[in-house]
């Protein structure tokens, strides 16, 4: 069987996880011969330690994919997919009040510079969080840290596992978003389909 070898811009565990467990559910409509092998590597996402916008959580994890790739150029490292993930805030208006909705995001690059976004659902952040982080400046893992009282939970259920009762945590929210970025990958048919009908 051929090795297929998926960068990640990071070496968090619930990060490495959700690629895992994606990996899990659709690698063989991505290629029913290969294994897959997963790295984890430290990279800068090129937007504050907390994102507090749609737009700069969509461009931090399009920033570690694309430095993943750059050090796969530049080292000749065998990778072939560049996976950026990437949480934090949306912070909106609505109707006058301020709202803080907690997403996470993922970028998915290929060798060939095809590159997608995906996102998990949004879970409403409880306004003394969402003060701390956006207020305040507290990095959202040390914010949920004093908010639950726990210590670490950033690399055990997120504040995704805090904010549902650990329905869902911050690995199944990146596994989410994983799901729909690699979409276009595993179901490239659909996708391309689509872009000949929005080229007539």
């Amino acid at each position: 069987m051929k090795k297929i070898i998926v960068a990640v811009g990071s070496t968090r565990r619930p990060k490495l996880n959700a690629v895992t467990d994606a990996l899990a559910l659709f690698g063989k409509q991505l290629d029913a011969d290969a294994i897959f092998e997963i790295v984890g590597v430290e990279v800068s996402s090129g937007v504050g330690h907390t994102p507090l916008s749609r737009a700069e959580l969509m461009n931090g994890a399009r920033d570690r994919a694309e430095a993943l790739r750059a050090i796969s150029e530049e080292t000749s490292a065998p990778w072939e997919f560049f996976v950026g993930l990437e949480g934090g805030f949306d912070v909106v208006r609505d109707r006058g009040d301020r709202l803080a909705f907690l997403e996470s995001w993922a970028y998915v690059l290929d060798r060939n510079g095809h590159g997608y976004f995906g996102r998990s659902g949004a879970v409403l952040v409880p306004e003394p969080l969402a003060r701390a982080v956006v207020d305040e400046g507290i990095e959202l893992g040390v914010a949920v840290d004093q908010f639950a009282g726990g210590r670490g939970i950033r690399d055990a259920q997120g504040a995704w596992g805090v904010l549902t009762r650990d329905l869902v945590t911050r690995q199944d929210a990146f596994q989410v978003a994983l799901i729909g970025a690699f979409a276009p990958f595993y179901n490239a048919a659909a996708f391309r389909a689509n872009e000949a009908k929005a080229s007539r």
